[in-house]
């Protein structure tokens, strides 16, 4: 498909759904997105955000200089790729699985075999397709051919086409064959699903390959990198894992994001801190600063000189030339417990309000934050597991060798910013008894059967008194702010005393890639009289769960391996889009009386 443009995405889901290594099911054919070696990188520009690109050099090395935007394609503003002989534009992709099906004699056979044939829909480039030119199919329109859906994957994030023959024929001699793939039923589910050979006969249903005994009989990893285009040197020797071409567990990202937020207020201080990183790097003098500065509007009207000095200024402040994921949230919450509109620019725009009186007790402070932008860098995914704080899964690479920049988008949204009261968390905190006890029972039990270090990554009670807060809210925010629930994101802020300065706060915000942002209707939210309704709703519905008594009844101490309390998909669980950490320690029961526990509720009367 070299040169034809078959689709269309939007930047930001070039890291959260369809980056690197993830495929892209189109309506005729299904992609996987290239690695970052085969990016058109003219067509990319930097984005500056220099607290995340110091996190990512942590992460995945130093040699990492900058982040870098999504290409566009010129003619429309979307990703995709031109026809003819115009430049390639957009993201570089190749057709995965590289086994098709015939829609009509329902043929098995690779892409490489030739029996099929590629046609591009110069209109409607969706709608480019594979057909099969030798069917035996009466007439002269060809019968469609579609991707064999089912694919091994392995915990080491390798990927590969799922190996037909050897499930169907075993260790024995290879049979020189045409294989065929139907559905026998009506359903679609792999139970109705057979393969069998045309020379010998031979047939298995698809259903025993997710078997354990159908399992032993696929060959083990063999370290498949598809998004980077070479066999591996070695094996991997890990056992394979059979899927659905997409399935939620084939793709996960790891992504990191950052806020953009002022440390001056000088205006000039504010864009190189930006930049210094990346565009400002290893520069020594003001010609050079001169020099790594020339056609950038945004430094127009300063001069060399001033420029230079603002370099040198952010540098003798803040020497650290790499701070890990844990360290973003510090100067998130230092600008927002302490606001100083002052410091207000084009990327931060926050306004203080006075916390409702019916809760004045337990919230401290109310912060509309009327304009934000977010960064979100792609550092790697995984596959089979999530990529979480908890994951212990390997992160697959974005490229062949090591990478100087990595994708990244920015987005301009809304939100607004609650502090709690540290005195209420302290007293809330003593007054607990065994809660706290159980949820670390809990954490460790899960840990341990994911064989990961059991004595680590606890976030403590007071997160998950912060996180249920977030939850509540979020889900009564999206009655009435005009976002969807998945539109809507949190970040935490949580930390006690010992670890240098107590945070207890949180940021409910949305945010989109539109270069104006958003329009406003979560911020109104926060306004005093407002804020006073929504929370007494969102309280009042945590007493009693559509799950009751059941829900209410749940312990995170219980036998089960769930990482929560008295919280279901009726109360408190978001889509994965809004939650920090994948709608684990929750507990309704730390906000309100339950039917079931009254001694632990936040907001008593």
């Amino acid at each position: 498909m070299s040169g034809e443009r078959v689709g269309a995405v939007r930047p930001t889901q070039l890291l959260s759904t369809y980056g690197v290594g993830a495929t892209v099911d189109l309506p005729q054919i299904s992609v996987m997105v290239m690695g970052l070696d085969d990016w058109p990188l003219a067509q990319m520009e930097d984005i500056g955000e220099d607290r995340l690109l110091r996190v990512v050099r942590s992460v995945i090395g130093g040699q990492v200089r900058t982040l870098k935007s999504a290409p566009l394609a010129q003619e429309e503003g979307l990703l995709g790729r031109s026809f003819g002989t115009a430049p390639p534009e957009g993201v570089p992709v190749a057709a995965f699985p590289r086994w098709l099906v015939c829609t009509h004699c329902h043929l098995l056979a690779p892409i490489a075999s030739s029996l099929f044939d590629f046609k591009a829909d110069l209109y409607r480039p969706e709608r480019s397709r594979y057909v099969h030119t030798n069917c035996i199919r009466p007439g002269t329109l060809r019968p469609e051919a579609i991707p064999a859906r089912f694919l091994i994957a392995c915990e080491q994030g390798h990927l590969d086409d799922f190996p037909w023959h050897e499930y169907l024929h075993g260790d024995g001699p290879p049979c020189i064959s045409q294989l065929e793939l139907r559905d026998l039923g009506v359903t679609g589910e792999a139970i109705d699903v057979r393969l069998k050979c045309r020379v010998c006969e031979k047939s298995r249903p698809m259903a025993l390959a997710f078997s354990e005994d159908g399992r032993a009989r696929l060959p083990r990893c063999r370290g498949w990198h598809p998004h980077l285009r070479v066999a591996p040197a070695e094996g991997c020797g890990h056992e394979v894992r059979p899927m659905l071409l997409g399935a939620t567990n084939q793709w996960f990202s790891k992504i990191y994001s950052a806020l953009s937020i002022p440390t001056s207020v000088d205006p000039l201080e504010q864009k190189v801190s930006q930049d210094l990183t990346s565009l400002f790097d290893g520069i020594e003098s003001a010609r050079e600063a001169g020099l790594a500065r020339r056609g950038l509007p945004r430094y127009e009207g300063f001069s060399d000189e001033q420029i230079w000095a603002a370099i040198q200024k952010i540098r003798d402040e803040d020497s650290v030339e790499f701070i890990g994921p844990h360290d973003l949230k510090l100067p998130e919450w230092q600008l927002f417990s302490r606001p100083n509109p002052a410091r207000n620019n084009r990327d931060l725009q926050v306004r203080l309000v006075s916390p409702p009186s019916k809760y004045g007790r337990w919230i401290e402070q109310v912060v509309l934050v009327e304009k934000l932008r977010e960064v979100r860098a792609l550092v790697g995914f995984t596959r089979v597991e999530a990529a979480g704080d908890d994951s212990t899964s390997q992160l697959a690479p974005l490229r062949r060798g090591t990478s100087d920049w990595v994708p990244a988008a920015e987005v301009r949204g809304e939100g607004l910013f609650l502090q709690i009261s540290e005195t209420e968390v302290e007293r809330w905190l003593r007054q607990s008894g065994t809660l706290d006890g159980q949820f670390l029972t809990s954490h460790r039990r899960w840990r341990e059967q994911r064989n990961m270090e059991p004595n680590l990554g606890y976030p403590g009670l007071r997160y998950v008194l912060l996180h249920s807060l977030s939850h509540a809210l979020i889900r009564q925010f999206s009655l009435e702010c005009g976002y969807a629930s998945a539109s809507l994101s949190e970040r935490i802020y949580s930390a006690y005393p010992d670890s240098g300065e107590s945070m207890a706060g949180i940021l409910i915000y949305t945010a989109a890639p539109d270069s104006e942002g958003t329009l406003g209707g979560l911020v109104s939210l926060g306004e005093t009289e407002a804020l006073e309704r929504h929370f007494d709703q969102a309280l009042e519905s945590l007493e009693i769960c559509a799950s009751d008594p059941l829900c209410a009844e749940s312990r995170p101490d219980h036998g089960s391996l769930a990482l929560h309390g008295a919280a279901c998909h009726n109360c408190l669980f978001l889509p994965e889009t809004c939650c920090e950490r994948g709608n684990r320690y929750l507990d309704r029961s730390v906000l309100v009386n339950t039917l079931e526990r009254n001694e632990y509720s936040f907001f008593k009367p």
